[in-house]
């Protein structure tokens, strides 16, 4: 029969052999089942200490004592062993990470310092200079000219001294089509059949049509200058809002036998039809007066 020696002897081996196993069941657990975990170890602890303290009860031949009366095992047993030690560390290394996830705010009610974080203050510098360039370039640029107030100036300049009146003309990608249109109907040119009984501000529809069909029609004069197809070009012209330039000034004079009189920041251009005395028409051309950019007003004769 076992003695009391021997059986605590025993007792003290199996707590330190649960105490290995608790201590790789908190080394494997991660922060979602830590608490599964905990609840698990003491589940264990707590049925290795009723059956000791069953068996050292039926070696006195005394009822089994409430487990809250068992007594503590002597000195050697209670002291924490290196693998209890470890098992704390574990605990004591998830509650340190843990804690480090909780915002600055929770540092402060909890008394503990705030760690500095060195990553967030480099972000904070870069966003502090980037911010400091920014209004560095924001003042240097309210010292330059505006080129808007410069090209206007000279627009009404020139305008004025030509003694002509400027009709704005909607800004909606049919300008240079449209200021043509308005600057032919003043000349008293015609601009075909059918325009006959068309809105004023549809006729830049007969005028993309005119520009398209020249263009179409005298390829060597104008495939040069084109960076895709010319069918793919023509089509641009004339069944969308694709914006006009010189290739289509140069097919409306030829078309309409009109000189067109560009004038623009100070500088006047000049697109001749290459015939004898024919009419002249004109258009302001403005590059930053406009939201969508580039822009064709048409300048009729003051009255």
């Amino acid at each position: 029969m076992e003695t009391f020696e021997e059986m605590q002897s025993r007792h003290r081996k199996e707590q330190k052999d649960l105490q290995g196993r608790i201590t790789q069941k908190k080394k494997g657990a991660t922060k979602k089942t830590r608490k599964g975990v905990n609840s698990e170890c003491e589940d264990l602890e707590r049925q290795l200490k009723e059956r000791q303290a069953q068996e050292v009860a039926s070696l006195d031949g005394e009822a089994v004592p409430s487990i809250d009366d068992v007594p503590e095992l002597d000195e050697e047993t209670s002291a924490p062993s290196a693998t209890t030690a470890e098992a704390n560390d574990v605990d004591n290394l998830t509650d340190s990470l843990e804690k480090a996830s909780v915002t600055d705010t929770s540092g402060i009610e909890t008394g503990q310092p705030k760690k500095r974080n060195r990553q967030r203050e480099r972000l904070a510098r870069r966003a502090a200079e980037k911010e400091a360039e920014v209004e560095e370039a924001r003042k240097e640029a309210a010292n330059l000219p505006d080129p808007r107030e410069i090209e206007r100036k000279r627009m009404l300049e020139e305008i004025e001294a030509r003694k002509l009146t400027e009709k704005v003309i909607r800004p909606d990608g049919h300008c240079l089509f449209s200021a043509v249109a308005d600057q032919l109907s003043q000349a008293g040119v015609s601009l075909g059949p059918e325009a006959e009984g068309l809105k004023e501000d549809q006729r830049y529809k007969v005028v993309r049509k005119a520009a398209a069909t020249y263009i179409e029609e005298h390829p060597d004069d104008f495939v040069a200058w084109l960076e895709e197809p010319l069918d793919v070009y023509v089509h641009k012209i004339k069944d969308t809002a694709e914006w006009g330039g010189h290739l289509e000034l140069l097919a409306l004079a030829k078309t309409y036998n009109v000189e067109i009189c560009i004038l623009q920041n100070g500088a006047t251009q000049k697109i001749e039809p290459g015939t004898d005395q024919p009419e002249t028409i004109h258009l302001a051309y403005y590059r930053h007066g406009f939201g969508l950019g580039e822009h064709y007003n048409s300048l009729r004769k003051a009255t």
